[in-house]
């Protein structure tokens, strides 16, 4: 397994926990719960992958992603009352998952041979739409769509790694646009950072 393949096991794992545990927020049975998990994990990537014409479609070419999203669920379960204690459990893993896709989903669109500006919009897609699709399921309007810095993030880290793979190893590159995306996105949290936007009246 190299780099990007464990990078991208840990972003699934992330994003399907937020799954999950937006589910037993909104009270979704089992089944419910494990949809919302599936979808959370592997939507962008699939988008993006249907986009770049590559089929099938990264999470149906191993079992893997398909026990690691499954593994989420009981670990849930088991670990929910401490879970609960910690307030941003979901924005965190959340925010984990959105660094760790961007990356990971604009490298596979640079190996197929696509610009490095369209890479970055793709990996933005990456990062997501798996939420979006999440959100749309437990009736809340996406983050992508608030006044929050959310793909802005993704899109930093994005440009971060175009600029660092010339100069750096690809593995460094990475770990430090991953780092880039969560950091701002905490930030942004933490002091409520918005992109200034007026609407027309």
């Amino acid at each position: 397994m190299n780099f990007i393949n464990i990078i991208d096991v840990i972003g699934t794992f992330a994003f399907a926990i937020s799954g999950v545990l937006a589910g037993l927020k909104s009270k979704f049975d089992f089944f419910g719960v494990t949809i919302l998990a599936f979808v959370t994990a592997v939507g962008g990537g699939t988008l993006r992958d249907v986009l770049i014409g590559v089929t099938p479609v990264g999470w149906m070419k191993s079992e893997l992603h398909i026990w690691l999203i499954l593994s989420t669920i009981p670990a849930a379960y088991f670990f929910i009352r401490w879970i609960r204690r910690l307030k941003r459990t979901f924005l965190i893993v959340d925010t984990i998952g959105i660094g760790v896709f961007t990356i990971v989903g604009m490298e596979k669109c640079l190996a197929v041979g696509l610009s490095p500006i369209i890479s970055a919009f793709l990996g933005v897609v990456s990062a997501v739409f798996g939420g979006v699709i999440r959100d749309v399921l437990v009736n809340k309007v996406p983050l992508i769509f608030k006044n929050e810095i959310y793909a802005f993030a993704c899109l930093c880290g994005a440009l971060v790694y175009l600029g660092l793979i010339q100069f750096l190893w690809q593995e460094i590159a990475m770990i430090i646009a991953v780092l880039v995306v969560i950091v701002v996105r905490l930030l942004a949290i933490r002091f409520k950072w918005s992109i200034p936007f007026r609407p027309i009246e």
